[in-house]
């Protein structure tokens, strides 16, 4: 008899002490859930890119350029960013891989120019010395789009690129409002004095994406249009030859132009075909919409 009450009495042990871990480990994720609320929205990234949370924000400005007015809200899905632009040793992987134009006869790469980073030797294309993890320089709008399309992403529209250097206030910079500095950004400095993407953790935006602004500007999908900004009037699904935005800021652009809403576009036409030609100043980063929180 006492043998069996022992037994009973060591499987009401062993129950309660099972419910009691059980209840402990469901108010440990409760806390751990609240403080993660407490402690706001926070980046998730997988594989060097950034999610940028579905919501509304103010675009544009109504005390800089007239392209830039007026400022209004825009309420943008979920998307991931890549954390930094598309680097030299990785624009070479791409030509390797595709050559230096589309099917459709559009130059990828501006491989002549002698601001070009990239060179073909021994019958492959390899960064230049030095340069292999900088931003890649003088690609086209065409070899921008095709290198995302070629990582199964896309380039990301000008609401986007906004969005993930503003976050959801009225900032001025991807910073907050303090002036440019050498440590926040790369800019103020002589033609093609690039400098890798990853080394100003300072300076990087509200959604953990890094040198939006200085070091390139950058190619968008969209093309460009007056505010207010629509997703649905024509500007994110135009022909293939139309002007497209540009955002950001280079390396050799001044201070006052390190603002999150400027705007620049390149047209398809005229005399120097913009949208086909690469520049010095310009490079890209690549989008998805694609869920990529299990990576």
């Amino acid at each position: 008899m006492a043998v069996k009450v022992a037994g009973r009495y060591r499987r009401r042990v062993i129950a309660r002490m099972r419910r009691l871990l059980a209840l402990g480990l469901a108010l440990g994720l409760a806390v751990a859930g609240w403080i993660d609320r407490a402690a706001g929205p926070r980046a998730a990234w997988a594989d060097g890119i950034m999610l940028i949370q579905a919501g509304a924000f103010w675009m544009g400005s109504d005390i800089d350029a007239p392209d830039e007015r007026p400022q209004h809200r825009v309420y943008v899905r979920d998307f991931w960013l890549e954390r930094h632009k598309v680097t030299n040793r990785e624009f070479a992987q791409f030509l390797d891989a595709r050559g230096l134009r589309s099917p459709d006869g559009e130059d990828y790469f501006d491989h002549d120019d002698p601001d070009a980073r990239i060179h073909r030797r021994d019958g492959r294309f390899i960064a230049d010395q030095g340069f292999e993890d900088h931003p890649a320089v003088e690609v086209t709008w065409y070899g921008a789009r095709d290198f995302c399309s070629w990582r199964g992403r896309r380039l990301p529209t000008e609401a986007e690129w906004e969005k993930a250097a503003r976050g959801e206030d009225r900032r001025r910079y991807l910073w907050g409002d303090a002036l440019p500095g050498p440590d926040l950004a790369v800019y103020g400095r002589g033609g093609n004095a690039t400098e890798r993407g990853d080394r100003r953790p300072a300076g990087e935006g509200p959604t953990g994406v890094q040198d939006l602004l200085g070091n390139l500007r950058e190619w968008t999908a969209s093309e460009y249009r007056p505010y207010p900004y629509r997703p649905d009037d024509g500007r994110e699904a135009p022909a293939p030859r139309v002007a497209r935005v540009v955002r950001g800021a280079s390396h050799d652009d001044p201070a006052d132009a390190l603002r999150v809403t400027i705007r620049r576009f390149y047209s398809y036409d005229g005399e120097h075909r913009g949208l086909a030609r690469g520049h010095h100043h310009t490079g890209f980063r690549c989008a998805t919409s694609e869920d990529l929180g299990g990576r």
